[in-house]
């Protein structure tokens, strides 16, 4: 294939040991159908703007109509980028005469920037699709558990009950948060560099608006040294993409407490667990472990992103190209283990007995016993505290008569002398009560659960038909993009 790039200023080419080192080539392979629409939009462009003529116009498109049927493998890879790789073997199949006038206008620099925005948006829509569906399981899960009674946690020590649809619903709802911050890095995602050439636009009267437009973009991006050198959007990406995956490694975390012999509060389906290769009776939950570790691996890649961008001069750098491996990590990791965690969650067994019977122990109906002593025998609350962490040095089941015998010697008074009755102080220490009682906005009383569950829906719903209008842009101006080369060829 021609050397189009060396062959004018450099008089060497590099050794083998310095192709493999400048290369991108491994990761410019998800780039490549990025690259082909690019190439159409700016070839379509220049032609319009007549910097081209509609006959080299129409020998450019056709080739890169072959080059996108043929794929990434027929070209040449000892090449440093797919960009290169891709013009050359362009060349070889038109000539130079036309194909040699694609490059017109722009450089590599806006080229990859170009390239790199449009195959992340595509990760993304892929990303929310798939945060959309775990988040609807997620939703599901807790409508068919709104009274199902387990301990709730702090410290990992049983604290208070709740419902195993409130606990769902906080994860739900940190999913939610995710969905949203991916939407609106979308938006910043979105935005078209190309036409900046190396950094400082070009002398050809390019039209950066219509391209922009071709491949979908929202619009041009204002400042060509910017849009050139900028990755803010990839350490945003990355940043999110972290973000999901925290919350994924808590999940993961709290189902490998779960499904353990000290809690059995859930069991895996036995596709995401595996087994011992020397004990026979192991059911380990191997592919939440793995959630778990591969949380590190985006968060580094995140590290990594900000560490190459940290300090860099404008313009662009070659720095930036260690950048994009990262990117592709990070969000193919994360969108797998999203479709992992909503298949772990659509098959999950969950013990209702066992969380039920766990949810006072330890005491965890304490508190309401402590405020019900404050509505009813009128006695500050923190009075009412001390009370019953005397109590619970010695109970978790306090009788009416126990409570008479320690409020006498803090107060010097018995409580059901003030109101406090058997009945109330049994109301208190019933868990499924504890629940009920609290009716404020985002409690866990099942009729407030039912309220949370229509708006979370309603929200769901809205969320989703941003993300397919998103989608549905894109579609449509990549479909007229091929429709308008299909005519000029």
């Amino acid at each position: 294939m021609s050397d189009i790039l060396r062959r004018g200023r450099l008089s060497k080419n590099p050794g083998e040991e310095m192709r493999a080192y400048t290369s991108s080539m491994e990761a410019d392979k998800w780039i490549f159908e990025a690259d082909v629409y690019v190439d159409m939009a700016h070839t379509l462009m220049l032609s319009e703007q007549e910097i081209i003529s509609a006959e080299d116009c129409s020998k450019i498109l056709f080739g890169l109509l072959q080059i996108k049927e043929e794929g990434m493998d027929m070209l040449d890879f000892s090449y440093e980028d797919i960009h290169i790789s891709l013009e050359s073997r362009l060349i070889d199949l038109i000539g130079e005469e036309a194909g040699g006038r694609m490059h017109s206008g722009r450089s590599r620099n806006d080229e990859v920037a170009t390239c790199i925005r449009f195959a992340l948006r595509g990760e993304l829509l892929s990303l929310l699709e798939d945060l959309m569906k775990l988040d609807t399981t997620l939703t599901t899960l807790a409508s068919e558990h709104i009274h199902t009674l387990m301990p709730g946690f702090t410290h990992l020590q049983h604290a208070q009950p709740t419902t195993f649809a409130h606990h769902l619903m906080a994860h739900a709802d940190a999913l939610e948060r995710d969905i949203s911050r991916l939407i609106s890095a979308y938006g910043r995602v979105n935005i078209c560099p190309l036409g900046s050439a190396a950094f400082a636009s070009t002398g050809f009267p390019i039209n950066r608006y219509v391209t922009a437009e071709r491949l979908g973009f929202s619009g041009a991006m204002t400042n060509s040294m910017d849009a050139v050198s900028s990755r803010d959007f990839l350490i945003e990406c990355a940043a999110a993409f972290s973000n999901t995956m925290i919350n994924l490694s808590r999940m993961a975390e709290e189902l490998i407490l779960w499904s353990s012999q000290e809690f059995n509060f859930v069991e895996l389906d036995d596709t995401y667990a595996s087994t011992s290769s020397i004990m026979p009776q192991k059911k380990n939950p191997d592919t939440a472990e793995l959630m778990r570790g591969k949380s590190g691996t985006v968060v580094g890649a995140f590290a990594a992103l900000i560490t190459i961008c940290k300090g860099l001069p404008l313009s662009y750098n070659r720095d930036l190209q260690e950048a994009t491996p990262h990117i592709i990590k990070s969000a193919h990791v994360t969108d797998a283990s999203v479709r992992m965690m909503t298949g772990i969650m659509d098959t999950l067994a969950v013990n209702t007995g066992i969380m039920d019977a766990q949810s006072v122990a330890g005491f965890t109906t304490a508190t309401e016993l402590a405020d019900t002593m404050v509505r009813d025998a009128g006695i500050p609350f923190r009075t009412a505290h001390q009370i019953v962490g005397t109590l619970s040095r010695t109970t978790t089941t306090p009788t009416l008569q126990e409570i008479d015998s320690v409020s006498s010697e803090i107060l010097g008074f018995k409580l059901s002398d003030k109101g406090l009755t058997e009945a109330a102080v049994s109301g208190a220490l019933d868990p499924m009560s504890n629940v009920e009682r609290r009716l404020v906005v985002g409690g866990p009383a099942p009729i407030q659960m039912r309220d949370d569950l229509t708006e979370k829906k309603r929200r769901l719903s809205a969320l989703q038909k941003q993300i397919w209008d998103m989608d549905l842009a894109i579609e449509r101006a990549l479909d007229n993009l091929e429709e308008e080369v299909k005519k000029a060829i």
